[in-house]
């Protein structure tokens, strides 16, 4: 799949009339066009991920705006926020804002009160659920359940995770990958220490284990295993360029199995072009984008999902402060107690 260029898009949008597909969704989501103009230098700290894609966002921003200067330091998510509180405990601060692909660094930073408070007129354009004070959504994932179409059905996978061991269904998982161990920190808040060892238990009896979460869709497609543990977005992509790829979703209720997570960004100096240049990601020319090319899910109102998840408001993700996340140490101590790690 082509993808297409944003910085072409930001053009296109301040001199043509919208496209239908764009015009149709803006309800509450902003447009660049509304946006002051961007002035001045600011420092960013970005995690790694997502291909290249968080990349191509902060060109077109930049291209945009010419009497602006971004420093970008990039790193692992996890490395760059210890960083960010090793340069504060020694009275440094070469961070301006933090971009990272996962919450429990966000929740790292936040738990020091690294973290600005943020106005309200920002967050109030996300979806009620992920309003946060100092830290602001960028796009979601959702943990979900790929299966192998040719064998079982949606209806065949339990909607309990905690059943999922018991089901007699061959499963594929990742535990090393990061996104499966903050699935396991969730289940831990919820269901508790106790519970959430018995379960990994059980999975580690019946189950395959790959490198990381692409494998496991790619797995299940294959039909080494009935179902798998992953993020949305693997089993997206692989079926944008395998139409006709044996594996769809399942999804749980209530529970870890259908966390939603999310990218982050927060300003840790007050500076007013920090919070704009965050308005920026939550314009609909970037959520659209990272939509239709990362298959990420827009968690501001008036963006569709990405084709081939159900609309957020049709999921059942736990209730949950994401930020809790970033106790992540008691976590890895369970799975290398039982020797998963």
């Amino acid at each position: 799949m082509q993808r297409r260029t944003l910085s072409q898009l930001f053009i296109a949008s301040a001199l043509l009339p919208w496209p239908t597909y764009l015009r149709s969704q803006v309800q509450s989501a902003v447009s660049v066009d509304e946006l002051p103009p961007l002035e001045g230098e600011l420092t960013l700290y970005l995690g790694r991920g997502e291909g290249g894609l968080y990349e191509n966002v902060l060109q077109a921003i930049t291209d945009r705006n010419p009497a602006f200067k971004l420093n970008i330091r990039r790193g692992p998510t996890a490395a760059l926020a210890n960083a960010i509180v090793a340069e504060s405990n020694a009275g440094i601060n070469r961070a301006d804002i933090f971009w990272a692909v996962d919450t429990g660094a966000i929740g790292l930073i936040v738990s020091q009160g690294l973290a600005q408070g943020l106005p309200t007129d920002l967050t109030d354009q996300l979806i009620p659920n992920f309003r946060y004070e100092h830290w602001l959504p960028v796009s979601g994932r959702v943990r979900t359940i790929p299966f192998y179409n040719r064998k079982i059905s949606a209806d065949q996978v339990p909607t309990d995770i905690m059943r999922l061991p018991e089901s007699g269904l061959q499963i594929g998982w990742a535990p090393e990958y990061a996104s499966f161990q903050s699935f396991v920190t969730a289940m831990r808040i919820i269901e508790g220490t106790e519970a959430t060892k018995e379960w990994l238990i059980k999975v580690n009896e019946n189950s395959k284990k790959y490198a990381g979460e692409l494998g496991v869709v790619m797995g299940v497609e294959r039909g080494e295993g009935d179902i798998g543990f992953a993020n949305h977005y693997y089993t997206l992509r692989l079926k944008s360029g395998k139409p006709d790829a044996r594996v769809d979703l399942a999804f749980t209720k209530k529970d870890a199995g259908c966390l939603i997570n999310a990218s982050g960004i927060l300003a840790i100096t007050q500076d007013t072009t920090a919070i704009n240049f965050m308005r920026y990601l939550l314009t609909t020319e970037v959520q659209s984008y990272l939509a239709t090319e990362a298959f990420e899910i827009p968690l501001i109102r008036g963006v569709e999902s990405p084709i081939g998840i159900p609309p957020i408001e049709s999921l059942s993700p736990p209730d949950i402060d994401l930020t809790e996340l970033a106790d992540l140490r008691p976590t890895l101590e369970l799975m290398r107690e039982l020797r998963i790690l």
